[in-house]
C-alpha cells in the first residue's frame, strides 16, 4: 500500500510540475538541463532506494535519453552512484537538505515545539507546507519505538487524505482551491479515503471555519490524525501542524478534545518566530496564501 502511495504521488506531482513549468519553460532564463536534474532527484524515494534508467524516466516524465543525461551528470558531480544496472543516490545529496534546515533556523524553531507537543500528548507531532498538490514534511518527531515510520523530514504526501494538507487547502484562496482541484488527482488509498471533490471541498470548508482537521484511516490504516494551520502575520497560512495516533487508541474527539488547545498554542508561538523571521518566512513559502 504505502509502495502504491509512494508511486501514484509521484505520478501525480510529474503532472503537476509539468503543468505549473509551462510558463517558466517559455522564459529564456530557464535551464531545462537544471530543471530535469531535479527532477531526477525527486525520483528517488524510500520505497524506490534502487531505481533503473527506466524507473527514473518514468518517475520524473522525462525521455529516457535525457534521464540518462542527468543521471550521467549527477554521478560525475557525486549525487548518485551506479550499482549494476541500478541507480542509487549518494550521502552527498544529504548536504542540499542539510543546507536548508541549517541556513533557515527550521530546526531550531520547529523541533522544540514539536518535542513539546509529543511530551505531553505521546505519539508523533510534525510539521508541513504544500508543494503543488502534496503536503512536505519539514521536521517530524516521534518517540514511538519498534513501529516504522511513515512520516520524517523531506516525506511527502498527497495532501487530500491528509489532516496537514486539508488544513493548508482550508488557508488556499477560492481562485488557488480551483487550480488545486485541477492539478490533484485524487486517488484513493484505503476504503475510508475521500475522493469525491465536493466532499473534499465541504470538509475544507469545515476545516476552514473550525480552524483545524481531522483524518481517520484516509492514507494508511491505523493513523488518526489532528492539523492546524501556522498563520502568519497578515493572515497568510505559511505551514500546518499536526498530531497523530494509532486509530483505535485515539479517536478525532480525543484529539480535539486534548491536543487541540497545546496544538494551537504551538501553533501560534512558531506563527510569531516565523514572523520575525523573513528568512525563515520565505523559507516556508512567503505566506502568500490567504483565505478567500
Amino acid at each position: 500500500m504505502r509502495k502504491n502511495v509512494r508511486r501514484q504521488s509521484k505520478a501525480k506531482t510529474r503532472r503537476v510540475r509539468e503543468s505549473r513549468t509551462a510558463p517558466a519553460r517559455r522564459d529564456a532564463d530557464f535551464v531545462h538541463g537544471l530543471a530535469h536534474g531535479l527532477r531526477v532527484l525527486e525520483a528517488f524515494d524510500a520505497q524506490s532506494a534502487e531505481i533503473s534508467l527506466t524507473e527514473v524516466a518514468r518517475a520524473a516524465g522525462l525521455a529516457p535519453a535525457t534521464a540518462r543525461r542527468s543521471l550521467h551528470t549527477l554521478a560525475a558531480l557525486g549525487y548518485v552512484r551506479r550499482a549494476s544496472k541500478q541507480f542509487v543516490l549518494s550521502a552527498r545529496v544529504l548536504a542540499l537538505g542539510s543546507a536548508y534546515l541549517r541556513l533557515n533556523g527550521i530546526e531550531e524553531v520547529l523541533l522544540p515545539e514539536l518535542r513539546a507537543i509529543v511530551a505531553r500528548c505521546g505519539d508523533t507531532a510534525g510539521v508541513a507546507i504544500l508543494v503543488d498538490t502534496e503536503i512536505l514534511y519539514v521536521a517530524h518527531y516521534s518517540e514511538q519505538r519498534g513501529v516504522r515510520a511513515i512520516a520524517g523530514t523531506g516525506v511527502r504526501y498527497p495532501a487530500h487524505p491528509t489532516s496537514l494538507g486539508r488544513a493548508l487547502l482550508s488557508g488556499l484562496s477560492r481562485s488557488e482551491l480551483d487550480a488545486y482541484f485541477r492539478a490533484a488527482r485524487l486517488e484513493r488509498y484505503t476504503e475510508r479515503t475521500e475522493t469525491d471533490p465536493r466532499r473534499l471541498r465541504a470538509v475544507i470548508a469545515e476545516a476552514r471555519r473550525n480552524g483545524y482537521a481531522t483524518i481517520v484511516d484516509e492514507l494508511f490504516y491505523g493513523v488518526t490524525s489532528l492539523a492546524v494551520p501556522i498563520v502568519a502575520p497578515g493572515g497568510g497560512v505559511v505551514a500546518a501542524l499536526n498530531t497523530s495516533g494509532y486509530s483505535g487508541q485515539v479517536t478525532p474527539d480525543d484529539l480535539i478534545k486534548y491536543r487541540l488547545p497545546e496544538l494551537r498554542r504551538a501553533a501560534a508561538r512558531i506563527a510569531d518566530l516565523v514572523g520575525r523571521s523573513s528568512a525563515l518566512l520565505h523559507a516556508l513559502g512567503s505566506g502568500s496564501h490567504q483565505s478567500p
